[in-house]
């Protein structure tokens, strides 16, 4: 029974264009370019891990090749479909960019390319992380990419798009696939969760869309290992104690605290997050990323907000406040006095939004000088202060 266990990010892996969640532009571009004839001969996608790059190649391939193809209805049940997700399609050929990276390599491709396809209409070369290619691999590669064989089609997927040579990005389509928005990231685990027969709280899957950072793989996987945590039966406070994260609750108790520059009560929730062993790296970003949607509150408003805590703070206050919590982010990763560091980034984060600028201060006092009444000198003329 065990050797059958298959992992929950290659179980629920998409299958057809469906099932790709959060990358609808990509989905309904290569969908319309199958449907209308417009496929070009390379593909380049990029994106963060765990986003779909790989996944989509896999299923452009099958609408390629599947029977009667292409079509972007594809059905998955299809004997060439199977045989590409399975991996045992000889025309669709994948190549970890990372391993291959060499000049011989990409001749024997180059090679290859020449051969008619065995079973379906196209040769499809999917070359993950083309950008560990080294620079004789790509010069290598960029006759063959101009003027590929009509039945050959190239798809590779990035994470460092600088890295590869302009030469080969302006003769691909380049698609860049998003960080996945948490409230997509929830809604697919909650119906993984349903069909795998797996209670999980929201609070809880709202933690894990938090801690995979737009990453549906990342999600999938930290899903899998709280189902071998807690059985079938999954809560927010078992995601905090497995990740050391602190609850969304406590972080706006943390932020509200520091609007409103309570020093005893920022160091007392220091010190119980410290007691529970959360991590203080992560509670630091978390705690950015209330004080940015706060920033945004406060502009939307008309340069003021009350949204952390109840305290009005402005635009400028706020972002004070952000950049100094910014800036201790580096003695908090790599200090040798993490909690230390930390209780310093949040005070100063707490002086900074009290402090002003001297040149906001200067316009106020220039435009109060404006429009003081002027005083009468000796000579009966008016003289401004």
């Amino acid at each position: 029974m065990s050797g059958n266990y298959q992992v929950i990010a290659r179980k629920w892996r998409p299958q057809t264009f469906d099932d790709v969640v959060g990358q609808d532009h990509v989905v309904r571009t290569l969908k319309n370019a199958i449907t209308r004839g417009r496929i070009a001969h390379a593909y380049l996608f990029v994106g963060p891990r765990g986003t779909g790059k790989t996944s989509t190649a896999r299923i452009f391939a099958k609408a390629l090749n599947c029977t009667g193809g292409p079509k972007a209805d594809f059905d998955p049940s299809d004997p060439a479909c199977q045989a590409i997700a399975d991996g045992s399609c000889l025309d669709v050929i994948e190549i970890d960019g990372a391993s291959n990276n060499g000049v011989d390599q990409v001749r024997d491709l180059r090679e290859t390319v020449q051969y008619a396809p065995a079973q379906g209409k196209f040769k499809v070369y999917i070359i993950d992380e083309v950008h560990m290619l080294s620079a004789a691999a790509f010069n290598a590669l960029l006759k063959t990419l101009e003027e590929p064989p009509p039945h050959v089609k190239f798809v590779f997927a990035t994470t460092d798009p600088q890295k590869v040579l302009p030469t080969i990005v302006s003769r691909c389509q380049r698609f860049d696939l998003k960080p996945i928005p948490p409230e997509l990231i929830v809604q697919r685990l909650s119906s993984i969760a349903k069909a795998e027969k797996v209670a999980v709280t929201d609070e809880a899957l709202a933690c894990i869309a938090r801690l995979a950072d737009g990453g549906m793989r990342d999600a999938q996987s930290i899903l899998d290992q709280m189902i071998s945590f807690c059985g079938n039966e999954i809560a927010e406070s078992d995601v905090l104690d497995v990740y050391g994260l602190v609850a969304a609750s406590q972080i706006a108790e943390l932020a509200a605290a520091l609007a409103a520059g309570e020093h005893a009560n920022i160091l007392k929730i220091v010190d119980d997050c410290d007691a529970n062993g959360r991590d203080l790296v992560r509670l630091l970003s978390d705690l950015q990323a209330i004080v940015r949607q706060a920033l945004l509150a406060a502009i939307a408003h008309g340069g003021s907000t009350d949204s952390l805590g109840g305290t009005s703070l402005t635009t400028e206050q706020i972002t004070r406040m952000l950049d100094a919590l910014r800036e201790g982010e580096g003695g908090v990763k790599l200090g040798l006095a993490e909690r230390i560091n930390f209780e310093v980034t949040l005070l100063k984060a707490v002086e900074a939004s009290r402090a002003r600028a001297i040149d906001s201060l200067i316009k106020e006092l220039s435009a109060l000088a404006e429009e003081a009444p002027a005083a009468d000198t000796a000579d009966g003329s008016k003289k401004k202060p």
